[in-house]
């Protein structure tokens, strides 16, 4: 499983001209599963993702998590995080997990985030969204569960 994080001051997702998730502070998470991802890497960063420490404290250092600083959480489901473009130039994607197995870890995922009390928007799985987001910092943190 992969996260790309990015520590944003507003983002929003829309589909067919629709928001389907809007925050202000917080982070945008782009969401990818693989064909072995399991509800353990879900745990393992659903509890990464709150815990990290990517906002400031008084000295300006990185020392507060999104749980002790506020905010919230815009999960947007995204397959091409395991694009292969090793060989030629248009990417495989067959390391992305099928639909019918990535969509229920991607809600548990987002489900495990509510847990720890975070509010969390979403895109729509497999649908053709724009997201719109302002980089706080900026700050983008890759993370993965293997």
């Amino acid at each position: 499983m992969k996260v790309v994080l990015q520590r944003s001051k507003a983002a929003s997702v829309t589909v067919q001209g629709e928001v389907t998730g809007a925050i202000d502070s917080g982070y945008v998470l782009l969401v990818g599963i693989t064909h072995d991802d399991t509800t353990e890497d879900v745990a393992y960063l659903a509890k990464k993702v709150a815990n990290l420490r990517l906002w400031e404290d008084s000295e300006g250092k990185m020392n507060h998590s999104i749980l002790e600083h506020g905010g919230a959480i815009l999960s947007v489901s995204q397959f091409t995080l395991y694009g292969d473009t090793k060989k030629g130039n248009r990417p495989s994607f067959t390391s992305a997990a099928r639909p019918e197995m990535a969509a229920p870890l991607w809600e548990a995922f987002n489900d495990a985030l509510r847990g720890y009390g975070l509010q969390v928007e979403t895109g729509i799985f497999g649908a053709m969204m724009d997201v719109a987001l302002t980089n706080d910092g900026p700050v983008t943190i890759l993370l993965e569960s293997k």
